[in-house]
């Protein structure tokens, strides 16, 4: 694959800001109490939907840094069928995959509410937040890729 447009140098400012809230957004999350090994199965579950290949190698190492399992990784994109996950870590990517394809442009209660279920209100606002900009980078990543 080939880059369309370099985002990053030809609007930098952008780039930085938008790399500024992302870090912020993780430093709140830890801060929050939500693990680092959750933020980036959700970044990854979230990059295999929208089937960014780039960040999902780049969280799968991220991931793997902060602890997680190879086999946790690679049942991953089951884990409606797996035991490997907590129900806290079920309701968060159930969340993800929610937010990420938008059905109806709703995110349905039956999805949102279990995150309710084990998150206080900061960790769902981080969770949100983590959610959103995984997405602003995936959509980034795909738009200036080229197909050919």
């Amino acid at each position: 694959m080939s880059q369309r447009v370099n985002l990053i140098q030809e609007s930098p400012e952008n780039f930085d800001a938008l790399n500024a809230l992302s870090r912020g957004a993780e430093e709140h999350a830890r801060e929050s109490g939500v693990e680092s090994k959750l933020i980036e199965l959700v970044r990854i579950r979230a990059s295999q939907l929208n089937g960014c290949q780039f960040c999902v190698a780049m969280h799968t190492r991220s991931a793997r840094e902060a602890g997680e399992s190879e086999h946790r990784l690679t049942e991953l994109e089951n884990w409606p069928d797996s035991s490997l996950f907590t129900e806290s870590e079920q309701a968060a990517l159930r969340l993800t995959e929610s937010v990420t394809l938008l059905n109806d442009r709703k995110v349905p209660d039956e999805d949102y509410r279990p995150a309710e279920k084990y998150f206080d209100e900061p960790q769902l606002a981080s969770l949100l937040w983590t959610i959103a900009l995984i997405n602003a980078y995936n959509r980034l990543s795909i738009a200036t890729s080229s197909v050919s």
